[in-house]
Protein backbone atom coordinates (compact mmCIF):
# COMPACT_ATOMS: atom_id res chain seq x y z
CA UNK A 1 0.00 0.00 0.00
CA UNK A 2 2.63 2.78 0.88
CA UNK A 3 4.25 1.51 -1.97
CA UNK A 4 0.93 2.34 -4.43
CA UNK A 5 0.96 5.64 -2.03
CA UNK A 6 4.13 6.67 -2.99
CA UNK A 7 3.84 5.85 -6.94
CA UNK A 8 1.03 8.48 -7.04
CA UNK A 9 2.76 10.87 -5.26
CA UNK A 10 5.85 10.49 -7.72
CA UNK A 11 3.48 10.59 -10.60
CA UNK A 12 1.97 13.80 -9.41
CA UNK A 13 5.18 15.09 -8.62
CA UNK A 14 6.30 14.73 -12.57
CA UNK A 15 3.13 16.07 -14.12
CA UNK A 16 4.16 19.35 -11.77
CA UNK A 17 7.32 19.60 -13.06
CA UNK A 18 6.23 19.23 -16.67
CA UNK A 19 3.50 21.68 -16.47
CA UNK A 20 6.03 24.43 -14.60
CA UNK A 21 8.46 23.48 -17.51
CA UNK A 22 6.13 23.82 -20.46
CA UNK A 23 2.79 25.99 -19.73
CA UNK A 24 0.20 24.38 -21.91
CA UNK A 25 -0.76 26.64 -25.36
CA UNK A 26 -3.19 29.36 -24.95
CA UNK A 27 -1.33 31.30 -21.76
CA UNK A 28 0.23 34.66 -20.40
CA UNK A 29 4.35 34.46 -18.76
CA UNK A 30 6.45 37.59 -18.00
CA UNK A 31 10.22 37.02 -18.74
CA UNK A 32 12.70 38.61 -16.34
CA UNK A 33 15.87 39.33 -19.45
CA UNK A 34 18.15 40.63 -17.48
CA UNK A 35 19.53 44.27 -17.14
CA UNK A 36 21.18 44.75 -20.48
CA UNK A 37 24.03 41.63 -21.38
CA UNK A 38 22.59 39.58 -24.01
CA UNK A 39 21.62 35.90 -22.16
CA UNK A 40 21.25 36.85 -18.47
CA UNK A 41 17.90 34.83 -18.55
CA UNK A 42 16.81 31.15 -17.49
CA UNK A 43 16.72 28.25 -19.73
CA UNK A 44 13.60 27.47 -18.89
CA UNK A 45 12.48 31.12 -19.72
CA UNK A 46 14.75 31.32 -23.20
CA UNK A 47 12.56 27.85 -23.99
CA UNK A 48 9.46 29.74 -23.76
CA UNK A 49 10.41 33.00 -25.64
CA UNK A 50 11.62 29.96 -28.35
CA UNK A 51 8.29 28.50 -28.47
CA UNK A 52 5.96 31.49 -28.12
CA UNK A 53 3.57 32.50 -30.60
CA UNK A 54 3.63 36.42 -29.56
CA UNK A 55 6.68 38.15 -27.72
CA UNK A 56 5.84 41.57 -26.64
CA UNK A 57 8.60 44.12 -26.11
CA UNK A 58 7.69 47.22 -24.00
CA UNK A 59 9.35 50.43 -25.78
CA UNK A 60 9.47 53.96 -23.72
CA UNK A 61 8.13 56.28 -25.80
CA UNK A 62 11.33 58.17 -26.28
CA UNK A 63 12.94 55.11 -27.05
CA UNK A 64 13.83 54.20 -30.62
CA UNK A 65 14.10 50.40 -30.09
CA UNK A 66 12.84 48.06 -26.79
CA UNK A 67 16.12 47.82 -24.67
CA UNK A 68 14.42 43.82 -23.60
CA UNK A 69 15.17 42.72 -26.97
CA UNK A 70 18.88 43.61 -26.75
CA UNK A 71 19.16 41.53 -24.10
CA UNK A 72 18.03 38.41 -25.77
CA UNK A 73 20.88 35.92 -26.93
CA UNK A 74 21.23 34.74 -30.43
CA UNK A 75 17.88 33.55 -31.96
CA UNK A 76 16.58 32.85 -35.14
CA UNK A 77 13.12 33.52 -34.25
CA UNK A 78 10.70 34.50 -36.85
CA UNK A 79 10.58 38.13 -36.97
CA UNK A 80 6.42 38.40 -37.34
CA UNK A 81 6.20 37.17 -33.46
CA UNK A 82 8.00 39.83 -31.87
CA UNK A 83 5.22 43.40 -31.45
CA UNK A 84 6.31 46.27 -29.46
CA UNK A 85 4.30 48.12 -27.57
CA UNK A 86 4.49 51.61 -25.40
CA UNK A 87 4.26 51.71 -22.13
CA UNK A 88 2.87 54.60 -19.95
CA UNK A 89 4.12 56.37 -17.55
CA UNK A 90 1.59 58.09 -16.57
CA UNK A 91 1.25 59.90 -13.21
CA UNK A 92 -2.68 60.20 -13.57
CA UNK A 93 -3.89 56.71 -12.13
CA UNK A 94 -6.98 56.25 -13.95
CA UNK A 95 -5.54 57.42 -17.45
CA UNK A 96 -2.66 54.44 -16.42
CA UNK A 97 -5.09 51.87 -15.58
CA UNK A 98 -7.11 52.96 -19.16
CA UNK A 99 -3.83 51.65 -21.04
CA UNK A 100 -3.11 48.51 -19.45
CA UNK A 101 -7.07 47.57 -19.39
CA UNK A 102 -6.63 48.31 -23.06
CA UNK A 103 -2.99 46.36 -23.11
CA UNK A 104 -4.67 43.26 -21.00
CA UNK A 105 -7.49 43.39 -23.76
CA UNK A 106 -5.03 42.56 -26.34
CA UNK A 107 -3.38 39.87 -24.79
CA UNK A 108 -6.20 38.29 -24.11
CA UNK A 109 -7.50 37.77 -27.35
CA UNK A 110 -4.18 36.05 -28.58
CA UNK A 111 -4.65 34.08 -25.34
CA UNK A 112 -8.06 33.01 -26.25
CA UNK A 113 -7.25 31.64 -29.47
CA UNK A 114 -4.87 29.86 -27.82
CA UNK A 115 -1.31 31.49 -28.37
CA UNK A 116 1.52 31.34 -25.63
CA UNK A 117 2.26 34.88 -25.03
CA UNK A 118 5.32 36.25 -23.42
CA UNK A 119 6.42 40.00 -22.12
CA UNK A 120 9.91 40.58 -22.34
CA UNK A 121 10.97 43.01 -19.27
CA UNK A 122 14.32 43.97 -18.35
CA UNK A 123 15.70 43.07 -15.00
CA UNK A 124 13.19 41.31 -12.99
CA UNK A 125 8.85 40.88 -14.03
CA UNK A 126 8.15 41.56 -10.36
CA UNK A 127 10.61 44.06 -9.21
CA UNK A 128 9.58 47.76 -10.16
CA UNK A 129 8.63 46.85 -13.72
CA UNK A 130 5.53 47.70 -16.00
CA UNK A 131 4.82 44.13 -16.57
CA UNK A 132 3.25 44.07 -12.95
CA UNK A 133 0.48 47.25 -14.32
CA UNK A 134 -0.41 44.21 -16.61
CA UNK A 135 -0.40 41.07 -15.00
CA UNK A 136 -2.52 42.83 -12.43
CA UNK A 137 -5.06 44.08 -15.60
CA UNK A 138 -5.01 40.17 -16.88
CA UNK A 139 -5.85 38.73 -13.26
CA UNK A 140 -8.79 41.50 -12.86
CA UNK A 141 -10.56 41.25 -16.26
CA UNK A 142 -9.44 37.41 -17.01
CA UNK A 143 -9.00 35.69 -13.79
CA UNK A 144 -9.35 32.24 -16.08
CA UNK A 145 -6.18 33.32 -18.09
CA UNK A 146 -3.18 31.04 -16.83
CA UNK A 147 -0.35 33.17 -15.62
CA UNK A 148 3.44 32.58 -15.03
CA UNK A 149 6.28 34.49 -14.68
CA UNK A 150 9.76 33.53 -14.57
CA UNK A 151 12.26 35.71 -12.80
CA UNK A 152 15.00 37.35 -14.17
CA UNK A 153 18.69 39.18 -12.62
CA UNK A 154 17.88 42.36 -11.21
CA UNK A 155 20.05 45.83 -12.02
CA UNK A 156 21.53 46.20 -8.46
CA UNK A 157 22.75 42.30 -8.71
CA UNK A 158 24.28 42.25 -11.76
CA UNK A 159 26.06 45.54 -10.43
CA UNK A 160 27.17 43.26 -7.26
CA UNK A 161 28.42 41.18 -9.54
CA UNK A 162 30.38 42.87 -11.70
CA UNK A 163 31.90 45.05 -8.80
CA UNK A 164 32.17 42.77 -6.08
CA UNK A 165 29.81 44.65 -3.42
CA UNK A 166 28.39 41.98 -1.24
CA UNK A 167 24.81 42.65 -1.05
CA UNK A 168 24.35 41.86 2.63
CA UNK A 169 26.22 39.60 4.67
CA UNK A 170 25.09 37.88 8.39
CA UNK A 171 22.48 40.39 9.93
CA UNK A 172 23.37 43.13 7.91
CA UNK A 173 19.99 45.03 6.53
CA UNK A 174 19.44 46.03 3.44
CA UNK A 175 16.92 48.56 1.58
CA UNK A 176 15.79 48.51 -1.93
CA UNK A 177 14.09 51.42 -3.32
CA UNK A 178 13.88 53.97 -6.07
CA UNK A 179 16.05 57.31 -5.06
CA UNK A 180 14.41 59.64 -3.14
CA UNK A 181 13.53 63.16 -4.35
CA UNK A 182 15.54 64.81 -1.40
CA UNK A 183 18.70 64.45 0.15
CA UNK A 184 17.15 64.38 3.44
CA UNK A 185 15.30 61.61 2.90
CA UNK A 186 18.55 59.57 1.28
CA UNK A 187 20.03 60.58 4.56
CA UNK A 188 17.61 58.81 6.56
CA UNK A 189 17.70 55.36 4.71
CA UNK A 190 20.96 54.96 4.98
CA UNK A 191 21.30 56.09 8.51
CA UNK A 192 19.08 53.21 8.96
CA UNK A 193 20.26 50.51 7.21
CA UNK A 194 23.69 48.89 6.54
CA UNK A 195 22.93 48.89 2.74
CA UNK A 196 21.06 51.27 0.35
CA UNK A 197 20.27 50.35 -3.02
CA UNK A 198 19.02 53.01 -5.05
CA UNK A 199 17.38 52.42 -8.49
CA UNK A 200 16.43 55.10 -11.23
CA UNK A 201 18.39 57.70 -9.89
CA UNK A 202 18.10 59.93 -13.29
CA UNK A 203 18.67 63.61 -12.50
CA UNK A 204 18.83 63.16 -8.81
CA UNK A 205 22.60 61.62 -9.18
CA UNK A 206 24.30 64.97 -8.28
CA UNK A 207 22.30 65.24 -5.11
CA UNK A 208 23.11 62.15 -4.51
CA UNK A 209 26.96 62.41 -4.86
CA UNK A 210 27.12 65.86 -3.13
CA UNK A 211 25.35 63.66 -0.20
CA UNK A 212 27.46 61.02 0.11
CA UNK A 213 30.65 63.29 -0.20
CA UNK A 214 29.63 65.05 2.81
CA UNK A 215 28.54 61.84 4.43
CA UNK A 216 32.37 60.82 3.95
CA UNK A 217 30.94 57.26 2.57
CA UNK A 218 31.97 57.69 -1.12
CA UNK A 219 34.61 55.09 -1.01
CA UNK A 220 32.42 52.29 -0.62
CA UNK A 221 29.65 52.80 -2.72
CA UNK A 222 29.99 51.67 -6.26
CA UNK A 223 27.53 52.95 -9.08
CA UNK A 224 26.50 51.14 -12.42
CA UNK A 225 24.40 52.04 -16.13
CA UNK A 226 23.28 50.67 -18.60
CA UNK A 227 24.92 47.34 -17.05
CA UNK A 228 25.99 44.96 -20.01
CA UNK A 229 25.11 47.34 -22.67
CA UNK A 230 27.52 48.54 -25.22
CA UNK A 231 27.36 51.59 -23.23
CA UNK A 232 27.72 50.60 -19.72
CA UNK A 233 28.96 53.12 -16.69
CA UNK A 234 31.00 51.25 -13.44
CA UNK A 235 32.47 53.04 -11.18
CA UNK A 236 33.97 51.67 -7.45
CA UNK A 237 34.22 54.54 -5.19
CA UNK A 238 32.69 57.38 -6.53
CA UNK A 239 34.52 60.24 -4.55
CA UNK A 240 35.95 61.61 -7.73
CA UNK A 241 32.58 60.29 -10.05
CA UNK A 242 31.75 62.93 -12.13
CA UNK A 243 27.49 63.06 -13.36
CA UNK A 244 28.42 63.53 -16.27
CA UNK A 245 26.18 61.22 -19.26
CA UNK A 246 25.64 59.29 -16.11
CA UNK A 247 22.00 60.51 -15.78
CA UNK A 248 20.36 58.62 -16.86
CA UNK A 249 17.39 56.56 -15.91
CA UNK A 250 18.92 53.12 -15.99
CA UNK A 251 21.16 53.55 -13.23
CA UNK A 252 21.65 51.97 -10.16
CA UNK A 253 24.29 52.45 -6.91
CA UNK A 254 25.05 50.56 -4.17
CA UNK A 255 25.95 52.00 -0.37
CA UNK A 256 27.57 50.92 2.04
CA UNK A 257 26.71 53.21 5.32
CA UNK A 258 30.24 51.77 6.99
CA UNK A 259 33.22 50.22 5.45
CA UNK A 260 33.30 46.66 4.83
CA UNK A 261 34.82 45.08 7.64
CA UNK A 262 36.50 41.35 6.50
CA UNK A 263 35.57 38.32 8.52
CA UNK A 264 38.25 36.10 10.16
CA UNK A 265 37.40 32.66 8.63
CA UNK A 266 37.94 29.71 10.97
CA UNK A 267 41.84 28.30 9.66
CA UNK A 268 43.01 32.36 10.44
CA UNK A 269 41.12 32.45 13.77
CA UNK A 270 43.03 28.32 14.11
CA UNK A 271 45.83 30.03 13.13
CA UNK A 272 46.04 32.88 15.61
CA UNK A 273 45.22 30.25 18.63
CA UNK A 274 48.77 29.40 20.71
CA UNK A 275 48.73 26.28 22.29
CA UNK A 276 46.98 25.80 26.20
CA UNK A 277 50.01 24.97 27.37
CA UNK A 278 51.85 28.35 25.94
CA UNK A 279 48.74 31.09 27.47
CA UNK A 280 48.87 32.46 30.03
CA UNK A 281 45.62 32.24 31.01
CA UNK A 282 44.27 34.17 34.33
CA UNK A 283 43.53 32.80 37.41
CA UNK A 284 40.36 32.66 38.92
CA UNK A 285 39.71 34.01 42.80
CA UNK A 286 36.40 32.20 44.43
Amino acid sequence: MLRKDFQILTNMNEELANDLATPAPGCFCGIGVGPGMPGLISVVAWQFVQEADVILLPRAKSAERSIARNCLPPHQIPEDRFREIEFAMESDRTLLAEHYSRLADEISHEVHAGKKVAYLTIGDPLTYSTYIYILRALQERFPEILCRTYPGVTSYSALAAATGFALGEGKERVLISPCPDTRVEVRRLIEAHDIVVLLKIGQRLPMLLRLLAEMEIGDHCVFGAHLGAENEILSIGISDFKPTDASGYLSTMLIRRKPFEPRQTATAIAGNRQPAADRNVPSKTA
